[in-house]
């Protein structure tokens, strides 16, 4: 069973729930930038939740099926056409042999997530499908999917049938966006007015955001305390000797533009990290768009745990409502 790729779209790649334990070794977990949009395509498929599917950026992929097959959008906004039939998103809708699956302009959102029945089916590299194109790893052929491509889709489970789910369960976009800060290793680097400017400040996403970073300016510059730079940390104040970065941890070079860590950002460096977007909250920021105002709120080690349980908590109550 497989698809052919008419058109990529702007950016389309393979992608599950990513390759955990090798970011010792320089390999990022990587995976859907919105984890909770892909698992509940795939739940709306009948699919395991870390099942592989489509992720595409700002711009809908042009499919051609050549088997019947279950299909789910889920994440932004972007009408969904079969053969020129609307389908909504967050809805399981049946794909012919032989039919197109297009995509409208974009609404809201930055990415979509296209869950087939049966998953996609690409050799696995360290344990994932999911696409880390730096390292031509994983997904088709280590790269983003191209005009011509055939990609081959798993057997579906008996489970497969259509389902939609009731959008109340989904948590609603805050305006402005916050993302919540756990203040960390490095913070006591910035002065006391700069911490606070920081949280103050309206910041924007940057065109420079993508799965390695997002790039945020428009606040003041940060200031930082005197001190003398040890030895391999060079002349930059916001420079030190090489450490480990966390999974959305916020680097902020040069102390102009704060950059929050995404998927398949690098696992260490030469800059200081002010603190980490808490989990969350992670899978927000990919369906940012550039120039989205957003405001960084701080937050202890309870509030950050709660956040994870509530969001835990709403993810089984769709569980739940979809299975």
């Amino acid at each position: 069973m497989t698809f052919e790729v008419i058109k990529p779209g702007l950016l389309t790649t393979i992608q599950d729930l990513g390759r955990p334990g090798y970011f010792h070794l320089g390999i990022p977990e990587g995976g859907a930038m919105d984890r909770a949009a892909m698992r509940i395509a795939n739940m709306l498929v009948g699919n395991p939740e870390d099942a592989a599917g489509l992720e595409a950026v700002f711009m809908g992929p042009e499919l051609k099926f050549n088997h019947d097959a279950l299909v789910a959008v889920g994440g932004a906004e972007m009408p969904v056409f079969v053969d020129g039939e609307e389908h909504g998103c967050w809805e399981s809708f049946p794909v012919k042999a032989g039919q197109t699956l297009k995509f409208g302009y974009l609404k809201t959102g930055a990415r979509i997530y296209i869950a087939i029945a049966g998953g996609i089916d690409t050799p696995p590299a360290l344990g994932s499908r999911s696409t880390y194109p730096i390292g031509a790893l994983g997904g088709f052929e280590g790269r983003a999917l191209a005009a011509g491509d055939t990609v081959p889709v798993g057997k579906p489970s008996a489970n497969a049938k259509p389902r939609k789910l009731d959008q109340s369960l989904l948590a609603e976009l805050p305006k402005p966006v916050e993302l919540r800060v756990l203040p960390g290793l490095y913070w006591h680097r910035l002065t006391e007015a700069s911490q606070k400017q920081f949280f103050a400040d309206e910041w924007k996403v940057a065109p420079e955001a993508d799965r390695m970073g997002y790039r945020f300016r428009g606040g003041k510059p940060m200031e930082f305390v005197e001190r003398e730079q040890p030895f391999g940390a060079g002349s930059d104040p916001s420079n030190i000797v090489d450490g480990c970065y966390s999974y959305g941890s916020i680097q902020i070079p040069g102390g102009t533009e704060p950059i929050v860590l995404h998927r398949d950002a690098v696992s260490g460096g030469g800059y200081f990290t002010v603190g980490a977007i808490i989990s969350a909250d992670m899978d927000l920021i990919g369906q940012l768009q550039p120039n989205t105002p957003v405001k960084f709120v701080e937050v202890d080690m309870a509030e950050a745990l709660d956040a994870r349980r509530a969001r835990t908590a709403r993810l089984e109550k769709i569980r739940s409502a979809l299975t």
